[in-house]
């Protein structure tokens, strides 16, 4: 293994240019491999794509803010989160607590500071659960990495929308996906219809009954989950 890829992958959310290539050219000096973004909806984006050990979160971004960000996100992964913010007042630190960060670090700071703040954030860190290579359902059987669904061994052709959301969904089994989330990691474009829809579509390829999915479920309130064998 590349020791590139056993470095633990950072992915930095700011909305200041130039403090997210500061603290990339100095994580990177430092043992991390870092992915930048520059705003919520790029994160979502990068989240998509890219399996992270922590993240660097500013409050203050336009759009989606750094607390909203972390709220919904934790509703969904456990991985760990250090926020930055020029706010120093004690319930600035609390409220971003509350949505969910492990670690709060008031700008200005000092890089060396925010290298050992992680460093002690990714030793708390329970170990992440790799995503198996290959799922099964049933007849079915889907491999992640080439997206590729067979059943019964034939292979079974999917849209490019069909195809990131089972990967969007395999790559995290037995954990409710919210709509939004969904669209997101599969950078699928549209509203919520827009999900339902490929959701549909899935579940005549995957299951054996499509009006009674016993692997694509349905959590009402919530989203969907994928329950492989």
């Amino acid at each position: 293994m590349d020791d590139h890829d056993t470095q633990p992958h950072v992915l930095v959310v700011d909305d200041d240019r130039r403090l997210r290539d500061l603290l990339q050219r100095f994580l990177s000096e430092n043992g991390f491999r870092v992915t930048t973004a520059q705003d919520a909806a790029a994160a979502w984006q990068r989240l998509g794509a890219f399996d992270f050990d922590v993240i660097v979160l500013d409050v203050m971004m336009p759009g989606e803010n750094g607390r909203d960000f972390a709220a919904n996100l934790r509703r969904q992964r456990e991985v760990p989160i250090l926020m930055l913010t020029a706010m120093a007042e004690s319930g600035d630190r609390i409220a971003g607590l509350e949505s969910g960060v492990d670690d709060y670090l008031v700008k200005p700071f000092e890089p060396r500071e925010l290298v050992l703040r992680l460093k002690a954030i990714l030793r708390r860190a329970p170990r992440a659960v790799v995503a198996p290579a290959r799922i099964r359902m049933g007849a079915c059987s889907f491999d992640i990495e080439r997206a590729e669904l067979r059943r019964n061994g034939s292979p079974v052709r999917l849209t490019s929308g069909e195809e990131s959301l089972l990967r969007a969904l395999a790559r995290q089994p037995g954990r409710t996906l919210g709509r939004d989330a969904l669209g997101a990691e599969a950078r699928l474009q549209g509203q919520s219809r827009t999900i339902d829809v490929q959701v549909t579509r899935l579940r005549r390829k995957i299951e054996p009954d499509p009006k009674q999915p016993r692997y694509l479920r349905t959590v009402w309130g919530e989203g969907y989950m994928l329950v492989p064998d």
